[in-house]
């Protein structure tokens, strides 16, 4: 049995204003507006998000990895559309910055 990576589900208080802020971040548009599931295709990756009752409660268990040729400008460019930068790390080749979109769920851009 094959299984196929679809999609990245991010459950949220408000679909549609999350994902007009990841089409927004991504550069592309909303591709299904369901109006309590909303997609963003940014092929490969298609992110949904998925309205439900309850708030985020501690740390994300699964979070969204982007790289980029430019981190800093990237970064930059990502805090100045409503994120927030947690921290800034780095491993033996390898430097990242973890950051938080505006309902609070984590995501990491590296380069």
């Amino acid at each position: 049995m094959e299984l196929k990576q679809e999609m990245i589900t991010i459950d949220c208080a408000d679909p549609g204003t999350l994902a007009a802020w990841w089409a927004n971040a991504l550069g592309v548009e909303i591709a299904q507006d369901f109006g309590e599931f909303v997609m963003v295709a940014a092929q490969p990756l298609v992110l949904g998000f998925q309205q439900v009752p309850e708030d985020r409660a501690g740390k994300n268990r699964l979070h969204v990895d982007f790289s980029t040729p430019d981190r800093p400008a990237a970064v930059e460019r990502l805090v100045a559309l409503g994120a927030t930068v947690v921290a800034e790390r780095s491993a033996p080749g390898l430097n990242w910055t973890t950051m938080q979109d505006p309902a609070g769920n984590e995501f990491c851009v590296s380069g």
